[in-house]
C-alpha cells in the first residue's frame, strides 16, 4: 500500500499519464462526487483521474492531512478554482501489488462542487 501511495503522490506532483497507467488495478472502481452510479473499469477510472488530474493541476493543488490504515488511505486536499477555494478528500483503497482498487472523492462547499462539476463536464467532452 505504502508504494501505491507514494506513486499517487508522484502522479499528483507529475501528471504522467503513464505512472497512473501503472497504478490502477483493472477491476477498479471510481466514485465521483457528482455522478451518481460508480465507474468501475480500469478504462474508465483512468478516463475521470486523468481528467481530475488535468482539472485539479493548476499549481494550486496540494493536500494538507493524510490519514492512513492499512491499504485504506484518506487523502483531504485543497486547491483553487477560478477564485473558489475547494476542499475535499480523496478516500483511496490499494490492492496487495499497491494498485488503486477503489477512488471516492467528495468535495466542498457547494460552490466548488459545482466548479469542479462544471470544469470535470467541459474536460470529458474533450475526450
Amino acid at each position: 500500500m505504502k508504494l501505491g501511495l507514494a506513486a499517487w503522490h508522484r502522479y499528483m506532483l507529475d501528471s504522467d499519464p503513464d505512472a497512473l497507467d501503472d497504478l490502477i488495478a483493472d477491476d477498479a472502481v471510481f466514485h465521483s462526487p457528482v455522478v451518481h452510479t460508480p465507474q468501475a473499469g480500469r478504462a474508465k477510472v483512468l478516463m475521470y483521474l486523468t481528467a481530475a488530474g488535468q482539472v485539479f493541476g493548476n499549481g494550486t493543488f496540494r493536500y494538507v492531512r493524510e490519514l492512513i490504515d492499512g491499504p485504506e488511505a484518506c487523502l483531504e486536499f485543497e486547491c483553487e478554482m477560478d477564485g473558489i477555494a475547494v476542499n475535499g478528500i480523496d478516500l483511496i483503497r490499494f490492492d496487495l501489488e499497491g494498485r488503486i482498487v477503489d477512488f471516492k472523492v467528495m468535495i466542498r462547499p457547494i460552490k466548488a462542487m459545482n466548479k469542479v462539476w462544471e470544469l470535470m463536464a467541459a474536460r470529458m467532452e474533450n475526450t
